[in-house]
C-alpha cells in the first residue's frame, strides 16, 4: 500500500506546489487503503510511471515494503458526508456546495455566502478550481491540514480524470 510521507503531505500544503497536476493527483489519492493497482491504472495506464517518479522523489512511500507490520493508523475525519456522485464536474461542485453549508455556515455565515456565490458564478473548470483552492486553504486554517487533505482527496475522487490532467 502507498502512503504519503511528511515531504509529500507538505507538497499538498496550499502555496507549496512543486509537482504536475498529475503527480498532485495521485498523491492526494494515496492513502495507504487504495490498492496499488487502482493508482497504476489512473490516467489511462499513466499512474505506474507517476507512482515510480513519486517513489524515487520521496513523495510517496510503500508501506508494504517497509514494514513487515505497520503499526495501526488513525482515520482521518472527514468534515462532509461522503458524497457518491460520478465522476463530474457538476459532482464536485455539489460536494463544494455541501462542504460550504457543513464546515462554513455554522461558523462564519458571511463566508458561506461568500462560497455559495462564487460557486454559482464559477462557469468554467479553471473559475470552480480556485474556489475549490481557497475553500481548502480556509479548511485548513479552520479545521486544520489533516481535514484539508481528506476534503482534498475526496474532490480529486470527484473531479472527472481530464480535469486533474496538467494543460
Amino acid at each position: 500500500m502507498l502512503n504519503k510521507t511528511d515531504k509529500g503531505r507538505a507538497e499538498l500544503v496550499p502555496g507549496q506546489r512543486q509537482l504536475a497536476q498529475r503527480e498532485r493527483a495521485v498523491l492526494l489519492m494515496a492513502d495507504g487503503r487504495k490498492a496499488d493497482d487502482e493508482l497504476f491504472a489512473l490516467f489511462e495506464g499513466q499512474g505506474r510511471a507517476l507512482v515510480a517518479g513519486l517513489l524515487a522523489r520521496g513523495y510517496l512511500v510503500n508501506e508494504s515494503a517497509a514494514a513487515a507490520s505497520p503499526a495501526p493508523r488513525a482515520v482521518p475525519a472527514v468534515s462532509a458526508d461522503a458524497f457518491s456522485g460520478p465522476r463530474s464536474l457538476a459532482s464536485a461542485r455539489m460536494f463544494l456546495f455541501d462542504l460550504s453549508e457543513r464546515m462554513f455556515a455554522p461558523r462564519d455565515k458571511s463566508l458561506a455566502q461568500r462560497y455559495r456565490d462564487a460557486l454559482r458564478e464559477a462557469r468554467d473548470l479553471p473559475a470552480m478550481m480556485a474556489v475549490s483552492r481557497d475553500m481548502i486553504s480556509d479548511v485548513e486554517r479552520l479545521a486544520g491540514s489533516e481535514r484539508a487533505d481528506g476534503i482534498s482527496e475526496r474532490l480529486a475522487r470527484l473531479l472527472p480524470e481530464s480535469a486533474l490532467e496538467t494543460p
